[in-house]
């Protein structure tokens, strides 16, 4: 756990891309094999589940602690993550602990079934046997909220190297359903075995967003042009009469799509497709929030998949015959695509080709990408009709083309302090818009939430008008005195009854603060409504 623990504060105090490397290259250089897996898996997000609610956990550090509840919940606030919070206020002792970061993990996932007391013991021997950054290390492994700024592809690469293999090879093999508690880093890295390969998908190839003049990329006739999608990117795996649904946050989601075991004996096997899950009430492509109706359900009734089903919206082919055809031009696997769309056409699956373009100019690709909300899309994606199906975001080849977002007016209703380096700052926003209610006055109604757009000093402008302005605290959230106007931007918008407003938007961001503009001038309910397409 120390050298885990080092590992952590050496990348968490770090924004260069050169010492996150080298420090990981290192760790794995030196670590145990055991933990080794252990921690691919918690920088990949394969953490074991949390065997503690946060309750508890502050209960029995605040006990620790000797202070006031109330003193802890407010140093909470401020500090803006409960581990670090625990760490800091937990006093240290002179005890030490020599036990693996392996060792912690399974004593961490054999606590869940165990007694609110059995917990308790464990959790303030532990505290106290760790110095400050082991603790905070171990609170993370504890909530299962362990973020750091490290993505997977970096720490591939120095994976990479301290074991001088592809790292592209590397990135396949980390691909899929594999279990760090039972798997072995012999069986997991260094080993090659055929029983793998059957439900794996590929790394996905992402795309850069165009930025400046799309003419800088070259002529038209160079790229493959079609809609960037707004649903669930996916691959679609079908080897040995079995089929594999994952999507690009490598999540098996098989069984959320039953609409799909209809490929099973009309696609054949040796089949990987790249593609979208789409919405489809109606026979017409739906929202992303449709397609929310259908994620994170344990089960899918029969009622919803009548009234919601879904599509996958073909893009690529990765598989073909079982064999791996990504080196090959992106022309030509999108040929093979399309004669295997022809081949089954008439069998009426929920299996759909996106349609290439055929455009002239950009003034022309321009027009279309206008044409992007009303196809409920969310823009336009490029592909270089020879480039091949590289892995991970690599910039040239593949470039998306959004749509400017829709815009409006809002006025700040409530905040939040935010975390990391903004956890003494209020910078988690809550919007609303006027509204007229049953009496015809007219009032506020919240519609999003953001966080991000804005500088750090309009940011801490902000924060000292929220601390002068609080109408009420509720826990961590303070209501504010309706004052301030931002433009708020969002990439889409549907009606929704999950929301009090009656509509959801997404991805909604600042775009400025509106200093020209008072809270009368904010836009209304009305006028959201009225962008939905």
């Amino acid at each position: 756990m120390k050298n885990f623990a080092e590992l952590i504060k050496t990348l968490d105090s770090s924004n260069k891309t050169n010492v996150k490397v080298d420090a990981l290259t290192t760790y794995f250089k030196n670590a145990s094999d055991e933990d080794k897996v252990w921690t691919i898996a918690i920088l990949s997000h394969r953490r074991p589940p949390r065997p503690v609610n946060t309750t508890l956990l502050r209960l029995w550090a605040n006990e620790l602690a000797t202070i006031p509840l109330w003193l802890f919940e407010e140093s909470y606030h401020i500090v803006g993550d409960l581990a670090e919070t625990i760490a800091l206020i937990i006093p240290a002792t002179k005890e030490q602990s020599d036990k693996s970061l392996t060792q912690y993990l399974r004593e961490i996932i054999a606590l869940k079934p165990k007694t609110d007391v059995e917990k308790k013991v464990y959790l303030q021997q532990n505290w106290l046997a760790l110095n400050y950054y082991e603790r905070f290390v171990f609170t993370k492994l504890i909530t299962g909220s362990f973020r750091i700024g490290v993505s997977q592809k970096l720490m591939t690469k120095a994976l990479s190297k301290a074991e001088n293999l592809d790292a592209d090879i590397l990135a396949y093999k980390l691909m899929g359903n594999w279990n760090p508690n039972t798997i072995s880093f012999q069986e997991l890295i260094l080993d090659e075995k055929s029983s793998d390969y059957q439900s794996k998908p590929y790394p996905f190839y992402l795309a850069y967003a165009i930025e400046g003049e799309v003419a800088g990329i070259g002529s038209p006739e160079e790229w493959s042009i079609e809609h960037k999608w707004d649903g669930i990117r996916a691959q679609t795996i079908i080897r040995e009469n079995e089929i594999y649904v994952w999507s690009r946050g490598e999540e098996l989601v098989t069984d959320k799509y039953p609409e799909f075991q209809s490929f099973l004996g009309v696609i054949p096997n040796g089949t990987v497709i790249d593609g979208e899950i789409l919405a489809y009430p109606n026979n017409e492509i739906g929202t992303f929030s449709d397609l929310q109706t259908r994620i994170g359900r344990k089960t899918v009734s029969a009622a919803l998949l009548k009234s919601n089903p879904v599509i996958l919206k073909a893009y690529d082919l990765l598989e073909w015959k079982g064999t791996d055809i990504r080196n090959l031009p992106y022309d030509e696997r999108r040929n093979l695509l399309e004669i295997l769309i022809e081949s089954i056409k008439d069998k009426n699956l929920p299996f759909y080709l996106s349609d290439r373009i055929s455009l002239n100019s950009w003034e022309e690709v321009a027009e279309e990408r206008m044409r992007a909300r009303e196809m409920r899309s969310e823009g336009l994606m490029l592909k270089r009709k020879n480039s091949t199906y590289q892995v991970g975001r690599k910039k040239g080849d593949w470039w998306k083309w959004k749509l400017e977002p829709l815009v409006i007016d809002a006025v700040l209703t409530y905040a939040m302090r935010g975390s990391g380096r903004r956890s003494n700052l209020f910078t988690d926003y809550t919007f609303a818009l006027w509204q007229n209610n049953e009496n015809g006055q007219k009032e506020l109604v919240t519609f999003a939430k953001a966080y991000s757009g804005l500088t750090d000093e309009e940011f801490r402008k902000v924060d000292d008008f929220i601390k002068k302005n609080t109408l009420d605290k509720f826990g961590p959230v303070r209501s504010v005195t309706p004052k301030l106007v931002f433009e708020i931007g969002f990439e889409g918008i549907a009606l929704s009854k999950r929301h009090k407003s009656g509509i959801a938007t997404r991805f909604p961001r600042i775009l400025r603060w509106r200093h020209d503009k008072s809270i009368d001038e904010a836009n209304t309910i009305e006028d959201l409504k009225n962008m939905i397409p």
